[in-house]
């Protein structure tokens, strides 16, 4: 089998022989892997936390240290001033997904920046109320797209359109999804999809959804927490009116840390847009004039509440920095051999030990492999770990691998197979 011309082989020398010819193995080494054994463990779970960038602890430190030196001084006196700490990571953002620098801003976390989006961007009407969702979506935005609805005195139950794949089948057909919007479009106010499904791994074609949407004058937005970083985006070029995601995955920012929020361009001096306001949103020249008028910050900066974690823009910094020197083009070449390679080495597992759900088009799909086995898949998973073998487990039978190609290494995929295998035969 081969991927992008390259013949896949199934033994320790082609896989090293891939690292070795691999133009990004130096970013393996900017890393920290947890340890099994005294040796780094097969950390195959990017897709749900990133690894910690060697550099995040200095950068962290340089933030405290400057705290404890200048107090409330660090604002504007700090080594990088806390104040525009934020329009460090901004210029990067906008690379990694596609879009201008107005279009995007670090802030908050996911499910917060969700809200915040859905409060500009549903707005029912009782002609047009409806989102457009998939049935398998991650719970969180199950539960705030319920909860918008119910605000605004609708009914989930009947405003809430679910896709779901047809019988027998695991994941979503385009047509199917286009064909959805093509009936109900004049009810739907919102299209709201995580582009890439966290649970079977499926892209979805961003730009033939936003532009089917928007011919029938509906709202697009996206969840990209299995996208940033993980996909090639054109957030600008492909049109929605807005994307969330988090920073903890393939963006290696730390546990729990900031996500990020895109608005389009043709959204950023729209004043009659409705929105939360907060002080760190309001414009930058008359902010500490601590007036009682918002004057909103043109483009996405301008649905910031509060001023940002210093702390936590420290660490995604150390990451950020990295994606920003390998590129996002280099990063999904790299992606599609290894998990070509993974699913090379998965099909030559003896018969009916393993199924993959994702896609086996690597157009519609990113790193990650979701695998059902047909032995007992939670026992499987134990056993994996007590070998140095980093997956995780999703209800009621998936196991999730997902080698990411800022740190994960062919070597790494061989020995999973390897190390699955023996189970194998078991």
């Amino acid at each position: 089998m081969s991927s992008e011309g390259v013949r896949f082989e199934a033994s320790e020398e082609f896989a090293r022989r891939m690292d070795a010819e691999d133009p990004l193995r130096h970013f393996r080494d900017e890393f920290l892997f947890p340890l099994h054994h005294g040796e780094q463990s097969i950390y195959l779970v990017g897709n749900s936390l990133g690894l910690q960038p060697r550099k995040a602890k200095p950068y962290v430190v340089e933030a405290l240290e400057d705290w404890e030196k200048l107090g409330v001084e660090g604002h504007f006196a700090a080594r990088h001033s806390w104040m525009p700490y934020h329009e460090l990571l901004t210029e990067q953002t906008a690379r990694l997904v596609g879009a201008q620098p107005l279009e995007v801003v670090v802030m908050n976390t996911l499910s917060v920046n969700l809200h915040l989006m859905m409060v500009s961007f549903y707005q029912p009407t009782r002609e047009r109320s409806k989102i457009l969702m998939e049935a398998g979506a991650f719970p969180s935005d199950q539960y705030a797209v319920a909860s918008q609805v119910r605000f605004h005195g609708y009914s989930p139950e009947r405003d809430i359109l679910r896709l779901t794949p047809r019988p027998g089948e695991e994941t979503l057909r385009t047509e199917d999804i286009l064909e959805t919007i093509e009936r109900h479009g004049r009810e739907i106010a919102l299209v709201m999809l995580g582009n890439v499904n966290y649970l079977t791994g499926q892209a979805f074609d961003m730009a033939a959804i936003t532009r089917a949407a928007h011919r029938h004058g509906c709202r697009v937005g996206f969840d990209l927490a299995h996208g940033a970083g993980n996909l090639l985006l054109s957030l600008h070029d492909t049109g929605p009116d807005f994307a969330v995601w988090c920073s903890y995955k393939y963006l290696n920012g730390g546990p729990g840390t900031l996500g990020g929020v895109f608005v389009h361009e043709r959204h950023a001096r729209n004043n009659a847009l409705p929105r939360f306001e907060g002080w760190w949103g309001h414009n930058k020249q008359t902010r500490f004039q601590m007036g009682p008028d918002f004057d909103s910050i043109p483009g996405a900066e301008g649905w910031q509440l509060s001023n940002p974690p210093i702390f936590q823009m420290a660490a995604l910094r150390a990451s950020m920095e990295l994606f920003d020197r390998a590129t996002m083009p280099a990063l999904r070449r790299k992606s599609d051999l290894l998990t070509g390679y993974l699913e090379f080495l998965l099909d030559r597992l003896p018969p009916g030990f393993v199924r993959i759900i994702t896609p086996r088009d690597p157009k519609q799909r990113g790193a990650h492999l979701s695998l059902r086995f047909s032995k007992e898949p939670r026992k499987l998973l134990e056993k994996l770990t007590a070998q140095g073998v980093v997956c995780d487990f999703r209800s009621p039978d998936i196991i999730r691998a997902a080698p990411a190609p800022l740190y994960n290494s062919f070597l790494d995929v061989y020995r999973f197979a390897g190390v699955l295998e023996g189970h194998a035969r078991d």
